[in-house]
């Protein structure tokens, strides 16, 4: 796969990552990134891409991927980052170039993720992984590769989400910090449970939550694209990992420890944390509690642009199967028909 060219074409499919991911477990870094082309490339030209993919975080985080401002990342690939990869520039300038790239098209491939367009986020990633092995940047591979687990994930292939989660860490540990290897763990942790292996999820889980103990003595630099994970965000995502081991208990025990997020600034997040919350309390046969949760979750959700938050209130709704009966559990699947069109 050549680094400047980016993918059309192709359906979604498993298999399509096996050669890109191996030859980054082998390789993952090019011996040298400078270019000689077109226009000189400079840091103004950096600057202004980075700029973008920070604006493109904050709108999804808010909106979700189906935003139009969180959308417009894959232009800004096309015609601001496609230009400048067939431009002149030193070995350190192109490093930091294709670094950026691949953020972009990570970020590209999320928002296609989130909405739904899987195909769309597999080319993407793959390409993201390309550039960070073309930038010679390691962390921002691993990072890549650990969002391509997660994409495997939510696609119900949870065993082969644990072999990326463990390459990731294993070709990474000598190279990333420990919130990136942290954040690592934490999508093992997540697919163990799918696959209802509590001792394995609980075994990442822990080592996840040592590593983001040892970011409290680390001086060293981080990047910006992952400060989003800290302790909050490990609680709030080990309440859904026991809630998928149906353990309501530890479920909501780990609820308690996870701050409160602001709305507006992680407006999915929220939405997507109430559901979680709210089948964890229908797990413990707390009707009342859970609807309560439920519907503040529609509340929030419908002004979200999200596939995949969507499809945390339908576990919610599939949780709801013991009470179908209830008038109370009858007004809610209408809600969530006519508000988020999701099918009974």
């Amino acid at each position: 796969m050549n680094r400047r060219d980016f993918l059309t074409g192709s359906s979604f499919a498993l298999s399509a990552f096996t050669t890109p991911v191996t030859r980054w477990l082998v390789t993952p870094a090019d011996d040298t990134a400078h270019h000689r082309g077109g226009t000189q490339v400079g840091r103004l030209d950096l600057d202004e891409l980075r700029d973008a993919a920070d604006e493109a975080r904050r709108w999804d985080s808010k909106y979700g991927g189906g935003n139009w401002r969180a959308n417009s990342v894959t232009t800004c690939l096309e015609q601001q980052a496609v230009p400048l990869l067939q431009g002149s520039f030193s070995d350190e300038v192109g490093r930091e170039l294709f670094s950026v790239t691949s953020e972009l098209s990570r970020l590209a491939g999320w928002t296609a993720f989130d909405v739904g367009q899987h195909e769309v986020a597999q080319r993407h990633f793959i390409q993201a992984l390309r550039l960070a092995r073309a930038g010679g940047d390691v962390q921002l591979g691993c990072y890549v590769l650990t969002t391509m687990a997660m994409q495997a994930l939510m696609r119900g292939f949870a065993e082969e989400a644990i072999d990326m989660a463990q390459g990731a860490f294993e070709r990474a540990k000598q190279h990333a910090v420990p919130r990136m290897l942290a954040f690592t763990k934490l999508i093992e942790a997540r697919a163990h449970a799918r696959t209802g292996d509590e001792r394995a999820a609980s075994r990442a889980l822990a080592a996840s939550e040592n590593l983001l103990e040892r970011t409290r003595q680390d001086s060293g630099d981080e990047p910006g694209w992952i400060d989003f994970y800290h302790h909050a965000r490990l609680s709030a995502d080990a309440a859904e990992v026991f809630r998928d081991l149906k353990d309501p208990q530890a479920a909501l025990a780990w609820n308690q420890q996870a701050v409160a997020m602001q709305p507006g600034v992680f407006t999915r997040s929220v939405g997507m944390r109430l559901a979680i919350v709210g089948t964890a309390h229908l797990q413990a046969r707390d009707l009342d509690h859970g609807l309560e949760l439920g519907n503040r979750s529609v509340d929030i959700l419908a002004r979200v642009k999200s596939a995949r938050a969507l499809d945390y209130v339908r576990e919610f709704n599939a949780a709801l199967t013991p009470w179908r009966r209830e008038p109370a559990v009858r007004e809610f699947l209408h809600r969530t028909r006519k508000d988020l069109g999701i099918a009974a």
